[in-house]
């Protein structure tokens, strides 16, 4: 293990040191290309800073509002037929929009039933199996120029659900 620490304390400094001298000996101009690539890097930030904005704007608003308990709420009666603890619900919708504001969510979880529960269990796993689709969905495609998107939200949708069936067997069996 003591090996292990100290070799990653000299990864970062040889990566980078190998890449400023493999650009010397191919006669690159390495600062003028990591300038450059700084300039786009900004420009990028830049064209994707109101969309960050407003997925943060929006899942506030969902939770602060009460949107996803009462969601929740409806599709309560679908969830006690289901192995999918009803509790959960909010957290698994809001995951889809904003990973900062699931993992409030997540602590809030925690507080209530502990992480060593059933339910604590299932939503670290969840936390791990799913993705935020529509943060990812936009920015990417938003960076990338892309405006038809055929069927790339069925699809990740269809991906969380297989993602959040996963979690849902993965704690039966370490239960």
């Amino acid at each position: 293990m003591r090996f292990i620490l100290y070799v990653s304390q000299f990864i970062i400094p040889f990566l980078i040191f190998y890449i400023i001298g493999y650009g010397l000996l191919t006669k690159v101009p390495v600062y003028d290309s990591f300038v450059r690539g700084a300039r786009e890097g900004l420009e990028t930030v830049v064209k994707i800073v109101p969309t960050l904005i407003g997925l943060m704007l929006a899942a506030g608003i969902l939770r602060a509002s009460g949107f996803l308990d009462f969601l929740a709420s409806l599709l309560e009666q679908t969830a006690t037929e289901s192995p999918f603890p009803a509790a959960l619900i909010p957290l698994a919708l809001l995951r889809m929009f904003s990973s900062s504001a699931a993992t409030g969510l997540l602590l809030d979880v925690y507080k209530e039933y502990g992480t060593d529960s059933s339910i604590g269990l299932i939503a670290s796993l969840m936390m791990c199996c799913t993705e935020t689709i529509f943060y990812t969905m936009s920015l990417y495609f938003m960076t990338a120029g892309i405006k038809k998107t055929r069927h790339t939200l069925g699809g990740a949708l269809l991906s969380t659900l297989a993602g959040i069936i996963a979690c849902i067997v993965l704690a039966e069996a370490m239960t």
